[in-house]
C-alpha cells in the first residue's frame, strides 16, 4: 500500500548517473522518493536530516537511538560488512533502520536480510558519508511526532493517476516506457565483437540492478499487483484485480529476460544481443499498454 500510494512504480535509463563506471538503471522511484510521497500524501511527521561532517552524523543518531527512536538510514552496500562478499558493489543509496547500539555495534535491521544484524560502528560511518553518486551525506529520517489518522482509500484513484504518468507521459527520454525502448537500444549498439568483456559486464549491470537491488525490477511489479489488488477492493473497482493479474504477468517476463541475461554474462549461453533487445522491447510495449488501460480504468 505505501509504495502504490507514494506512485513508485517506475523504469529509469540514466546514462550520464554512473554506478560502477556504468550507467544507472532503476526499476522504482528512489527511496527518499517514496518516503517523501507517503509523507506528503498521510501528513507523516518524517524528518531528513543531512550533515557536513561524519562526527555530527554520528552524535546525531546516538541522540535518536539514545531516545528510543528508530532511524532510517542510506548508506553504501560496499561498506557494510555484513553482506556476503559478492553482493558488495559500489551503490549508495542502500537503506536501513538503525533500532539500538550496544557498545561500538549498531543493531541493525535491513530489509536485504530475513533477520536483523550488527554493524560496527566505523563501518556504519563510512557507508554513510562515502562520496561518488547518490552521495548520503550521512542521511537519515525518522518520525518526529504521533501518527496522524488519515483516510488513505480517497487517495487511491490520485496516486494510480500519478503513476500513469510516470511511465507513460515524463516528457524526457530516459523515464518510463520509453527508458526501457532506450535501454534495448542501447543493448542493440554494445560492442560484442570489439569488447566482449564490456559487453558482459553491461549485461551483468542490468541484472544486478534489476535483481538484487530492493526486491528486484520484476518484485517491484509483484508488489504492484499486490497494491493494485488491495484498491480494487477498497474502492470496488474489479478491472484493477483484472490489471493486477497483468502486471504479473510482466513481472514473470521480466524475470525470464534477466533469466536469459544471467547466462549470457556467465557464459552459459551465446551472447545474443538481438534476443534481449526483442525481450526489452517487448517489456515496453506491454507496459506501455498495461498503464494506458491502467489510467482508463480509474
Amino acid at each position: 500500500m505505501v509504495f502504490g500510494l507514494s506512485s513508485s512504480l517506475s523504469f529509469a535509463y540514466i546514462p550520464f548517473v554512473k554506478i560502477n563506471q556504468l550507467p544507472l538503471i532503476g526499476y522504482r522511484m528512489v527511496p527518499r522518493f517514496i518516503l517523501k510521497g507517503m509523507k506528503r500524501q498521510l501528513r507523516l511527521p518524517l524528518r531528513f536530516e543531512t550533515f557536513r561532517s561524519s562526527a555530527d552524523g554520528r552524535r546525531r543518531l546516538d541522540e535518536l537511538i539514545d531516545q528510543g527512536r528508530p532511524v532510517g538510514l542510506q548508506s553504501s552496500v560496499f561498506f557494510l560488512p555484513y553482506f556476503p562478499v559478492n553482493m558488495r558493489f559500489h551503490f549508495n543509496a542502500h537503506n536501513l533502520v538503525a533500532y539500538g547500539r550496544e557498545g561500538n555495534d549498531y543493531l541493525i535491521s535491513d530489509p536485504v536480510f530475513n533477520a536483523p544484524t550488527r554493524c560496527a560502528l566505523a563501518d556504519l560511518q563510512r557507508a554513510r558519508f562515502v562520496r561518488g553518486a547518490l552521495a548520503p551525506k550521512g542521511l537519515l529520517y525518522y518520525f518526529d511526532g504521533p501518527l496522524p489518522k488519515v483516510d488513505h482509500v480517497p487517495l487511491l484513484r490520485g496516486a494510480i493517476r500519478k503513476n500513469c504518468f510516470l511511465m507513460l507521459s515524463v516528457p524526457v527520454p530516459f523515464v518510463g516506457c520509453g527508458g526501457i525502448r532506450l535501454l534495448a537500444r542501447r543493448v542493440l549498439k554494445l560492442p560484442a565483437k570489439k569488447d566482449l568483456e564490456f559487453t558482459r559486464r553491461f549485461v551483468g549491470h542490468i541484472v544486478r540492478m534489476q535483481e538484487e537491488i530492493g526486491t528486484g525490477g520484476a518484485g517491484f511489479r509483484f508488489l504492484y499487483a499486490a497494491f493494485l489488488q488491495e484498491a480494487a477492493a477498497l474502492l470496488n473497482n474489479p478491472r484493477l484485480q483484472e490489471l493486477s493479474l497483468e502486471l504479473t504477468a510482466i513481472g514473470d517476463e521480466w524475470r525470464e529476460f534477466a533469466l536469459h541475461a544471467a547466462r549470457m554474462n556467465k557464459g552459459r549461453a551465446e551472447l545474443d544481443l538481438p534476443l534481449l533487445h526483442g525481450l526489452l522491447m517487448d517489456l515496453a510495449a506491454k507496459e506501455s499498454a498495461f498503464y494506458t488501460k491502467l489510467r482508463r480504468a480509474v
